[in-house]
């Protein structure tokens, strides 16, 4: 399967356009952003786990990242609520299983540097806003690797960014608010994908935004 597989173009799915699909387990589906494969992928998902649900115990070939944004996400490890932040490099492996509360997860699967060998848990939602060296705008850093940069970021309303051009590239999906970049208004929900090379001027809407970032990782176009 290849979907939104162009790196050097702009890739934007917004929450109108989902299309969710079973997973292989009883419970779960998924909603693909991108993808380079079948079941075993380079892919961007957000997967939402019925209450009292679980995935079949696998190792991650490729590494998995994790932001959770409803719910508890939880396996052998331990239990992460809402606003968890999660890395599992190449090699490691775990058994998810649900509780009650059910979870829903953004979740990005073979995209990581063999040699990033740091597994996370980031309790997010308990951190600090810091202040952003640019007005109006409070940041959340998550992880950093090389070029690679992965962040929560708020922007007061009507804040805009020009950004210089991109090398690695640009993701982020919508958390809280609207965002626009001149063509289009995106809310929460909205995941896009700005290639190496680009040069977007991005804006928050009339209740500002909160979203997820990941700079930097993308090859060049």
């Amino acid at each position: 399967m290849h979907l939104n597989a162009d790196f050097s173009q702009f890739a934007c799915i917004t929450p109108e356009q989902y299309q969710w699909v079973d997973a292989p387990s009883a419970g779960v589906t998924r909603m693909m952003l991108d993808r380079i494969g079948d079941e075993v992928a380079r892919a961007t998902s957000l997967v939402r786990y019925a209450p009292n649900s679980q995935f079949s115990a696998h190792t991650h070939g490729g590494g998995e990242e994790i932001l959770v944004l409803e719910g508890v996400f939880a396996d052998e490890h331990g239990r992460y609520p809402a606003g968890s932040y999660l890395r599992n490099p190449v090699g490691t492996h775990h058994t998810p299983q649900i509780g009650d509360e059910g979870a829903l997860i953004f979740v990005k699967l073979h995209q990581f540097d063999l040699t990033d060998t740091l597994q996370l848990a980031v309790p997010a939602h308990r951190l600090p806003w810091q202040p952003d060296r640019r007005p109006h705008i409070a940041y959340k850093m998550l992880h950093t690797f090389r070029q690679e940069r992965v962040s929560l970021e708020r922007w007061a309303e009507g804040t805009s960014i020009a950004y210089p051009t991109l090398k690695g590239g640009l993701e982020l999906f919508v958390l809280e608010g609207t965002l626009s970049d001149g063509e289009q208004n995106y809310s929460a929900g909205t995941w896009c994908r700005y290639p190496s090379g680009a040069t977007p001027v991005l804006t928050a809407g009339s209740d500002g935004v909160m979203m997820y970032l990941k700079r930097g990782h993308l090859p060049a176009a």
